[in-house]
């Protein structure tokens, strides 16, 4: 009898016509087994709709739903039908008997055969063994050992058939494979000797995916386009895969592409809450020693990450919480950056779920220099600042608020003391150590504060400095109170410049290479403007502590760069440190390109940038040697020129005082003190009528130190009692007339720019020295020059102030007067000279402006 049964089974299936010719004589037995009947009714019905949609023009995808559902219903119609046994039981003669067996392979036939259509034309249905697995496992009634021999049919004829493609599409096979794995440890030998079968068959497709051009020219140059036979070590594959669970992640592992990998171990994940003990024993060892060797090949490790905090807040099991920790030990094996990434993005603070998957992810050692670069590039970011765009993020949520530097901040607080850690640490140490004093600078921000003011950047630090030998340093900034003023937005400076100080008076063995390192940062140049701040304090102190004024070259220079950097706070800060190096300025070796960058820095937007480069540099100028001084006194002058008209009274007053001092100083050379005066003199007479007091004595300080250097009679109408404007005007330039004639065409030039000042004081005074430049040095200009003169002083006849449209008036009419008197560049060759001693000797107050006029500016 079983002889005949293999002989049947051997034979090739039925077609679904054979099977309908066939239940005619069938028929006599509907009675005896009704179930049958049914099933077989049923099933050739549902054939018949599964092989007309194959055939339709429906979408793929709506397409395999439609069939997934029947084939759905026909399995658990097909699989719920008794065993064989049963099935013989119920005729009542051999030959119904018989019938009765025909019928039951029959019914299983034709749904293996349905299954085989449907794969022939498209391997992306070979899903729907992965399905029926699904089903199998929900109901164990149903007929299991069975299920599994169609599986495994189907997928040797796959793997027979994936020959005659050029491509193949069979994204299930990860998934598959998963299934497949655990049933290879079924307690039913049939079962996994099926599953094990049907491992070797999916390998083979994987293998054939993978490399299906070889497979291809293989084809062409045996010329056998017709079904090529398995590999011939296939039983010996089976036997390695029934007897090992190595060998299995193994050949799985290697087989398998990335993303079939992936969905392996994500499959065998989702299994580790099986309410089958022992699928989820079986599914945690696979997956371990799948990730063991092989998992560098895994993708989308952020998702599985995620899957993993979900389940571990699900109170899993010890068991399985072991499992799911030594999975995030193993991932972080090979993807560092992605797994902790993931952990830094969920909220703070870390609750213990998190906190136990950080201390799995600190667990392996040899990775723990890779996962400290990973959070260094985290602690980059600032708290609270909002992302560009999503697209250019790669993260696993979608919130565009960064607080991952305060998650990394508070997961150093849990790694650091780790001991494995140990030597990463000290590594680090210098990035560590300033990516916290900036991570400090930007928490201390009130904008950016969290609930319950959490500073786990100061607390990071302070595990640091313990973790790295550094205790006393630790206690040292407790006693001074320095912890807990961080939390305080102001003053944080001074916070910063206490730990560089107290770690440099405990001279911490780790000052080499956080030198090192900081002059690393400040040669490449922070992030952030605000981020150099920290860097210069931190940076200065360690210099100040290690070496003695001046600093080396090379540390200087950074200094000479730092005046001028966008920044205004890293300006002043570089300015305070050069004024400090004052006494030994003459020791520095390139003290012209430090002074040159301090003049630079007059040209700040910044007030007090100027104000600090104005004083540092009167510091500096005191104690330089003076051929150094003479060398650049033009250039220093030329600098301080621009200020004097400077919108700042302050700024104004201090430029022009230290213009006094500097005239003082090049007092012992001549040739260089006139140009320096004559290219200053236009702001330092119309300034005499600033409405600031303090600019207007700056004036009478530097012009008394001009008339004394250059033998002028003007000292004593500068006094307060004698003080008059257009006086001292009126005396300036007959002074000029006689001992610097030749300055007064380019006096004049610097004159006409004060026209269209804005400020009131400034046109009433430009017009009245222009007026008298004019008047006494006539003889020296052309008529053409004239005109032009005439043309800038017309706007300030319609000025808005009345007593400067007087004041125009009467100069418009001296130049038109002497306009018509010039006649040719000949006559005033000729009698300038004459002209020049007539209008020195009688020329009187052209605008007779009373002496309280000022005052009333």
């Amino acid at each position: 009898m079983k002889t005949r049964k293999n002989l049947r089974h051997s034979k090739d299936k039925e077609t679904g016509l054979q099977t309908l010719q066939s239940s005619v004589k069938w028929h006599h037995i509907v009675n005896s087994a009704p179930s049958l009947w049914d099933a077989i009714s049923r099933l050739l019905s549902d054939q018949a709709m599964v092989l007309s949609l194959n055939s339709s023009f429906v979408d793929p995808l709506l397409q395999f739903e439609s069939q997934l559902n029947i084939i759905e219903s026909s399995f658990k119609m097909v699989f719920a039908i008794p065993s064989l046994e049963k099935v013989r039981e119920m005729g009542t003669s051999e030959d119904d008997k018989e019938d009765l067996e025909n019928l039951y392979q029959s019914i299983l036939n034709m749904f293996e055969e349905t299954l085989l259509i449907l794969v022939s034309k498209d391997f992306y249905k070979l899903q729907i063994l992965k399905d029926m697995i699904i089903w199998m496992n929900e109901d164990t009634s149903y007929l299991q050992e069975r299920v599994m021999m169609i599986i495994s049919s189907v997928l040797s004829f796959a793997s027979k058939k994936v020959k005659r493609y050029a491509s193949i599409d069979a994204p299930c096979l990860g998934v598959l494979a998963a299934e497949l794995s655990l049933l290879c440890f079924h307690n039913d030998p049939l079962i996994t000797h099926q599953a094990s079968l049907g491992m070797c068959y999916l390998l083979w497709i994987a293998k054939c995916q993978n490399d299906i051009e070889e497979i291809k020219s293989t084809m062409c140059n045996s010329g056998n386009h017709g079904l090529l036979p398995v590999p011939s070590d296939t039983e010996f594959l089976l036997m390695d895969l029934q007897q090992d669970k190595t060998k299995i992640t193994q050949y799985v592992g290697q087989t398998l592409k990335p993303s079939l990998l992936t969905d392996f171990v994500w499959s065998l994940l989702m299994r580790l809450s099986s309410s089958n003990c022992v699928t989820a024993f079986e599914a945690s060892t696979m997956l371990k020693m799948t990730l063991e060797y092989h998992a560098h090949k895994v993708t989308m490790v952020s998702k599985i990450v995620d899957a993993i905090y979900k389940q571990l807040c699900e109170h899993s099991s010890h068991v399985m919480r072991h499992t799911l920790l030594r999975v995030i030990t193993l991932l972080i094996r090979s993807s560092p950056k992605k797994v902790i990434f993931q952990l830094m993005d969920y909220p703070i603070p870390a609750d213990n779920t998190l906190l136990l998957m950080w201390q799995a992810a600190g667990s392996e050692s040899r990775m723990a220099p890779h996962v400290l670069k990973t959070i260094l590039l985290i602690l980059k970011g600032k708290p609270g600042e909002m992302q560009d765009s999503l697209m250019e993020r790669r993260r696993f949520s979608l919130d565009t608020t960064n607080m991952m530097p305060v998650a990394a901040s508070q997961a150093l607080c849990t790694l650091l003391p780790i001991s494995s850690y140990k030597r990463a640490v000290a590594e680090f140490f210098p990035q560590l150590l300033m990516a916290l004093m900036l991570q400090l600078f930007y928490s201390s921000d009130l904008r950016l504060m969290i609930k319950d003011r959490l500073f786990y950047a100061r607390d990071a630090l302070r595990v640091l400095l313990n973790c790295s030998g550094l205790q006393k340093v630790d206690m040292a900034l407790k006693k001074k109170n320095c912890w807990n003023q961080f939390s305080q937005v102001l003053s944080h400076h001074h916070r910063v410049y206490l730990v560089a100080k107290t770690l440099s008076d405990y001279n911490f063995p780790q000052f080499p290479e956080t030198l090192h390192y900081l002059y690393k940062l400040s040669v490449e140049g922070p992030r952030r403007s605000e981020d150099s701040v920290i860097i210069v304090i931190f940076f200065t102190e360690l210099l100040n502590n290690f070496f003695k004024d001046p600093f080396p070259e090379e540390f200087l220079v950074l200094f000479r760069n730092w005046v001028n950097d966008p920044n205004p706070a890293v300006s002043k800060l570089s300015l305070q440190k050069i004024a400090s190096m004052a006494p030994v300025i003459n020791k520095v070796e390139n003290v012209r390109s430090l002074l040159i960058s301090i003049l630079d820095a007059f040209f700040s937007k910044d007030k007090t940038v100027i104000i600090w480069a104005l004083l540092t540099l009167r510091k500096l100028l005191g104690k330089l040697n003076k051929v150094t001084y003479s060398s650049l006194s033009t250039r220093i002058a030329s600098s301080y020129y621009p200020l004097m008209d400077h919108s700042n009274g302050g700024i104004r007053s201090m430029a022009i005082y230290h213009f006094g001092e500097l005239l003082k100083d090049m007092s012992q050379y001549p040739w260089i003190l006139n140009d320096m005066v004559t290219g200053g003199l236009v702001p330092l007479i119309l300034f005499l009528e600033d409405t600031e007091i303090r600019v207007a004595k700056a004036c009478k300080y530097t012009l008394k130190i001009c008339a004394s250097e250059l033998n002028w009679s003007t000292s004593y109408l500068l006094k307060d009692k004698h003080h008059n404007f257009e006086l001292v005007v009126l005396n300036i330039c007959k002074n000029l007339l006689i001992s610097h004639e030749s300055y007064i065409t380019n006096l004049i030039s610097d004159t006409l720019g004060f026209l269209r000042s804005s400020r009131i004081y400034l046109r009433r005074a430009s017009v009245i020295l222009i007026g008298y430049l004019t008047k006494l040095g006539s003889h020296l200009l052309l008529r053409e020059e004239i005109e032009v003169m005439l043309d800038a002083i017309d706007p300030v006849l319609r000025d808005e102030d009345p007593v400067i449209r007087e004041l125009a008036e009467i100069t418009y009419r001296d130049f038109k007067e002497m306009s018509l008197k010039l006649t040719s560049s000949n006559f005033k060759q000729i009698f300038r000279r004459l002209f020049s001693l007539i209008y020195l000797k009688k020329l009187k107050p052209l605008y007779n402006w009373p002496d309280n006029l000022a005052d009333s500016l």
